[in-house]
């Protein structure tokens, strides 16, 4: 029997490796956190991926599952951007388990020249995609792309469907309850307040720019960062009538499940972006156990736990939210 030998590690100089982690912290995270750093092994060509709880929201985030799920889009990204610089990234996803903090372990090794350019769209689309607080146009995404992000889903070992709308009506409800909680919770409201970044420009959190309005029908419940309890205090806006949003959900609840379904997420995201569609996400339901227990469609699989809720639509689009700089986040760059 004829064993093939593993591909052989790729050095990374220093512009490469930046160019990387450059790409991995554009990925989204709960409030703009960044909760990541990375290590990198020359002798190995691997980029440790670890988790950096110092910022993440306690409250709102007590067990972890949005870290996880932010620093799996970030593993994304690193995929897409090694693939664009012609290199192939192999991850291990909690490759110690006595190293709770290392997340993935992504390995750079020699990509064939065939296999070079499929993802040009997603490594495009990477710089561009942003959360948008935007109310969006009365426009159906088409069902070929929703069915294109689902097979993308799958493809990441999750699973990703649009309700009808008499379904889609109850998750929102759902998000209502869960973010009017969260307005009336003084360690969640806290926290959300600290999220919106001052003028002085921080790499963290949310600028003023960034934000938008309130659904003017009380349709979409967007989330009130500012935490102001009182609706009439926040500006107004119309929404889409008829919003197009979308579960992403996973068979298991594991950490390594959190990984994946963050990995597929952001896939998910950066082909609507490539599509022209924009995203927004909706997980102040999936801050609650009670209510993330609720969000599991009764007509659907019971045992599927759900990671996300994304809405996509069509709009204009804001500033994108700020990012921590490569040297931030990088230890061991190579001279």
């Amino acid at each position: 029997m004829t064993t093939v030998p593993a591909p052989a590690a790729l050095a990374l100089d220093a512009a490469t490796l930046e160019r990387l982690v450059a790409a991995a912290v554009a990925a989204p995270s709960i409030h703009n956190t960044q909760p990541w750093r990375f290590q990198y092994d020359p002798d190995t060509a691997t980029l440790a991926v670890h988790s950096d709880h110092v910022r993440n929201p306690r409250h709102t985030d007590p067990v972890g599952r949005a870290l996880y799920l932010s620093v799996g889009a970030a593993v994304f990204n690193l995929r897409v951007a090694a693939r664009h610089l012609g290199r192939a990234a192999r991850v291990r996803l909690l490759p110690e388990p006595a190293d709770p903090t290392l997340l993935a372990a992504v390995r750079l090794t020699a990509l064939p020249p065939r296999a070079r350019g499929r993802h040009q769209a997603l490594y495009d689309a990477l710089w561009r995609r942003h959360t948008s607080r935007l109310p969006f146009a009365d426009h159906r995404v088409p069902p070929q792309l929703l069915g294109e992000l689902a097979d993308a889903a799958h493809i990441g070992g999750t699973v990703l469907y649009t309700p009808d709308r008499q379904e889609t009506v109850r998750l929102l409800h759902l998000t209502r309850r869960a973010e009017q909680r969260n307005t009336r919770d003084d360690d969640r409201s806290a926290e959300s307040r600290r999220a919106i970044s001052g003028p002085a420009g921080s790499p963290y959190g949310i600028p003023g720019s960034a934000l938008g309005p309130q659904d003017s029908a009380g349709r979409l419940p967007m989330r009130d960062f500012s935490a102001l309890r009182s609706p009439g205090l926040l500006p107004a806006a119309p929404f889409e009538t008829t919003p197009t949003v979308a579960v992403l959900a996973t068979a298991h609840d594991t950490r390594a499940d959190w990984l994946r379904a963050g990995q597929a997420l952001e896939h998910v995201l950066l082909l609507a972006t490539a599509a022209g569609v924009r995203t927004s996400l909706f997980h102040q339901a999936l801050e609650w156990p009670d209510l993330r227990w609720a969000l599991r469609d009764p007509a659907r699989d019971q045992h599927l736990h759900v990671q996300m809720l994304i809405r996509f639509g069509y709009g204009t689009t804001r500033p994108a939210t700020p990012r921590r700089t490569p040297a931030d986040v990088l230890a061991d760059l190579p001279d």
